[in-house]
């Protein structure tokens, strides 16, 4: 066994598998509340050179611990025997891994449309999709260490830097300023559907039996996700596409739509005590 497997066997350590809401999730939930509190608290009204800076730190961390994670998941031993197969139903393209995509088109950008697009699907859909894992893990935790830490630590992330998006940019955020992010979230679910079509079929020429089901979206596999895995495959696909986009959509404007409301009531105390001083 060379140096570099002996590396792999310490990145692949185990433990015993963390349960929703045992101590391992309670603690980094507390710690995605204490570091989103003093986070929007201090730099709520940052210049846009610290924001961008925050946000490719954040980025860093999130894409360095994703590249351990598809190493590890190709990283097999068994018996003294080591192997390496690439485990392509985790490729990083789901909505969750979506933000090691979109944080540098933040952090790169000048204000403007595209710029402005990629904060208001941080602030929406991606923030959804690391609030969903944070409170209902359900099958994420496994016996790895490094795992169950990465994937807390990147959809703790999520949660962080979506509702920092959103408390940055409360003064301007409206409606149309939401809508972007819808945009660019039919630009990454076209780009999944179409990528679920190209690969599956590429595997069935070359004989290979592996799952890829980006956005778990795909036609030739059932959708995984609470709720959507009792819909498809009992309806049409097109149907089911059409529930997944929709729904997301919805919870996306629901985001939206709360945190708009809270704003104003921050807004509107505001101005009374102001007045009243």
């Amino acid at each position: 066994m060379n140096l570099l497997e002996n590396f792999m066997l310490f990145l692949d350590s185990k433990m015993t598998t963390p349960t929703s809401y045992g101590i391992f999730h309670i603690i980094f939930l507390l710690i995605v509340i204490t570091v989103t509190f003093l986070l929007c608290k201090y730099f709520k009204d940052c210049n846009e050179s610290t924001f961008k800076r925050i946000i490719f730190i954040t980025w860093i961390i999130i894409f360095i611990l994703e590249v351990y994670k598809q190493v590890i998941f190709s990283f097999n031993y068994d018996n003294q025997s080591i192997t390496w197969d690439y485990q392509w139903y985790a490729f990083p393209f789901q909505l969750c891994s979506t933000p090691i995509y979109i944080l540098p088109i933040i952090f790169l950008s000048k204000d403007g449309k595209i710029h402005q697009s990629a904060i208001a699907y941080t602030a929406t859909f991606a923030l959804f999709g690391g609030i969903a894992v944070m409170i209902y893990p359900g099958d994420v935790f496994i016996e790895t260490i490094g795992i169950n830490l990465q994937t807390m630590i990147h959809h703790g992330s999520q949660v962080v830097m979506g509702i920092f998006c959103l408390i940055h940019e409360r003064k301007r955020l409206n409606f149309k300023y939401y809508t972007k992010g819808i945009l660019v979230f039919l630009i990454l679910l076209t780009i999944a559907v179409t990528s679920n079509i190209i690969v599956y079929n590429i595997f069935q020429k070359l004989s290979i039996d592996e799952t890829f089901n980006m956005f778990y979206v795909g036609p030739y596999f059932p959708s995984t996700l609470p709720i959507l895995s009792s819909i498809y495959p009992k309806v049409p696909y097109i149907v089911f596409l059409l529930l997944y986009t929709i729904g997301f959509v919805l919870i996306s404007y629901i985001i939206f739509f709360v945190f708009t409301k809270i704003n104003n009531i921050f807004k509107k105390n505001y101005t009374v005590t102001y007045k009243t001083i």
